[in-house]
């Protein structure tokens, strides 16, 4: 039991699109990731996602729309709503997920960004 400073965590590691694991929460995983460009079309039929913006801005886009999230703030895409997340201009965003431990990283769609295992920190 120990504090965590998540811009520290985020200096260990580089790759993109590589999510690694700092914390667990009960059946909860926290989870830092470093994005850059256009991910993949997807949605998790049982659980939510929450994604906050430590660095950058991240463009979430669903079928309807494109939500932008700032530095500071956070969205929740509920289970089931197809979603994919990207950056503009070349930026790496820098984000924290908070969803369950067995949460598919791209659902059900099988993509060569599919990660199986989350390193952790």
């Amino acid at each position: 039991m120990k504090p965590i400073n998540i811009k520290d965590k985020h200096t260990l590691f580089s790759k993109q699109w590589h999510p690694h694991r700092i914390a667990t929460v009960d059946n909860m995983q926290v989870i830092l990731a470093k994005i850059q460009g256009e991910f993949v079309w997807h949605s998790h039929d049982n659980e939510d996602e929450l994604f906050q913006v430590i660095k950058g801005t991240l463009y979430m886009q669903f079928r309807d729309r494109t939500e932008v999230v700032k530095e500071g703030e956070f969205i929740v895409v509920p289970k089931g709503v197809e979603h994919n997340p990207s950056t503009k201009n070349g930026e790496e965003v820098h984000l924290l997920l908070f969803e369950k431990l067995d949460t598919a990283h791209t659902g059900n769609v099988e993509h060569e960004r599919t990660q199986t295992q989350y390193p952790e920190l």
